[in-house]
């Protein structure tokens, strides 16, 4: 995804391969993300000798918080189910704590993730 949006330019598209390349990626591991992500209607494929994938939308209209969704959990606990759900002492605290993630995945853009790191 940060490699699609450091080169996004509308009608652009990037095979796998060379993503894969230059991200130094597994080829059958990035297949089967972007399938996830395509799933999710964040890139689509353009088929063809000219094929390749792209950002269904802007870099700044896609947060990070979308993409982990995607392909992990972020829950830290998961607690559906449990029985002592209704008396846990400690519910609270990893709800505050999911909050936090939530907060953070979805402050950050994937823009943001593709702008030059700055040394110094």
């Amino acid at each position: 995804m940060v490699y699609l949006a450091k080169h996004y330019k509308k009608g652009d598209v990037f095979p796998l391969k060379e993503i894969s390349d230059k991200e130094k990626i597994p080829f059958d591991y990035l297949e089967k993300i972007i399938s996830e992500l395509e799933g999710e209607n964040l890139v689509k494929a353009k088929k063809g000798a000219q094929g390749g994938y792209f950002l269904t939308k802007p870099a700044d209209k896609i947060t990070a918080g979308e993409i982990v969704r995607v392909l992990e959990t972020t829950e830290p606990v998961k607690c559906y189910g449990c029985q002592m759900l209704e008396i846990c002492s400690t519910k609270n605290v990893w709800e505050k704590v999911q909050d936090s993630v939530d907060y953070t995945l979805n402050s950050v853009t994937l823009a943001d993730l593709a702008k030059p790191k700055k040394h110094g």
